[in-house]
């Protein structure tokens, strides 16, 4: 019998990694027979919604949240999205209640476990991990935070990694310069500015490639600071003498177009300041796609290409990032050595077989009868 999931989380047109996350996780649970519907989380009511879009939570309306826990109670597992700047009230609280009044299996997925929460932080994730059914980290790092730092139940916390498209076999550079790509929602934060440096280090080298840097800037960070970081990069790249390799595409690309980019990369470069990130959908995609990869040492690239996937350097480290780029770009076996590992890696981290896994674990709570309530 074909089961009924209820996805809480942002959902396109928004534009972040979650409602990302989420149509794709929905689009997959539902070509195998099952009912996958959204409850979209909103910062103002309206805006356009598709079929699969049941309810919308609107941030700080107590009316549209208690429609949202009726709605959520009438399918047959809850799937909520967990950050902590997408709900309603400091540090988004007003997830834990929400959660708290469900009485069907729920599982909440963790995009972020900070090793140093703040004392609300940590409470929020506490309350949720107390309440929910399950509770979805996408590496072994976030788990190992969850037992360590808060109050988490080993038998309750699953790691289900974060999926991706797979594209494996779509595009393959072409000829002239190698080219260097990030992709993302740009913001401070993202290194692009050690990114850039590292470029003109590397043509003092005599090594030219191109760097691409797609992506709108992230709406949050529009909304307060307009385009000034990318204005900034691109005074940057002037003062360096690097204005003509380095490219910004200011779209937020569809699957297909994304797709295309990547194959057409040499090298996927993630220059992120970030200690504390435990989850990288650009890092997945790049890894399923077959690509070498550069990275910070942030912790879900440390657990996952320190067996060969790719290249881990410093933070804000624009000569470590020259090294190794030139390393990938000019070491005879080194990027198809990378590529094989990938290679490896790609199968378990596809779309099909993380909605798998929800999928069992969605089975696991029914056939307990692990409600919201009952978990605590």
């Amino acid at each position: 019998m074909p089961t009924s999931y209820a996805l809480l989380s942002t959902y396109p047109p928004t534009q972040c990694g979650l409602a990302t996350f989420t149509a794709a996780l929905l689009a997959q649970l539902r070509q195998s027979g099952d009912r996958a519907f959204v409850v979209r989380v909103l910062d103002e009511p309206g805006g356009q919604a598709g079929t699969e879009v049941v309810q919308d939570l609107v941030t700080g309306s107590a009316a549209s949240a208690a429609a949202a826990v009726e709605t959520l109670n009438g399918f047959d597992v809850v799937i909520v999205q967990h950050e902590y700047g997408i709900y309603g009230g400091p540090d988004g609280q007003d997830v834990v209640s929400l959660v708290e009044a469900l009485h069907v299996p729920t599982m909440v997925v963790l995009h972020t476990v900070l090793s140093d929460p703040s004392a609300r932080q940590r409470a929020i994730l506490n309350a949720l991990i107390a309440s929910a059914g399950a509770v979805v980290t996408m590496t072994q790092t976030a788990r190992a935070r969850l037992l360590e730092h808060y109050q988490a139940n080993p038998e309750k916390v699953r790691v289900i990694p974060h999926g991706a498209a797979d594209n494996r076999v779509r595009a393959s550079p072409g000829a002239g310069r190698p080219r260097v790509l990030t992709w993302g929602l740009l913001g401070p934060g993202k290194g692009i500015e050690h990114a850039i440096d590292a470029m003109r280090i590397l043509r003092d080298r005599g090594l030219q490639a191109d760097y691409v840097v797609a992506g709108q800037t992230h709406p949050r960070v529009l909304a307060h600071n307009g385009e000034a970081y990318r204005r900034n990069l691109e005074s940057r790249a002037r003062a360096r003498g690097v204005a003509g390799q380095v490219h910004f595409d200011d779209r937020f690309l569809p699957a297909a177009a994304l797709s295309q980019l990547i194959g057409s990369a040499s090298v996927v470069l993630l220059p992120y300041d970030s200690r504390e990130q435990v989850t990288s959908g650009v890092l997945i995609e790049a890894v399923t796609a077959g690509k070498p990869v550069v990275s910070t040492c942030f912790p879900h690239a440390t657990e996952l290409l320190t067996g060969g996937a790719g290249l881990l350097v410093g933070r804000q480290d624009p000569h470590g990032i020259a090294g190794a780029l030139q390393r990938v770009l000019s070491e005879p076996g080194l990027s198809a050595g990378m590529s094989r590992r990938s290679a490896e890696l790609a199968p378990g981290l596809l779309w099909p077989a993380v909605a798998n896994s929800y999928r069992d674990l969605a089975a696991t709570l029914t056939a307990r009868g692990v409600t919201a309530g009952a978990a605590a």
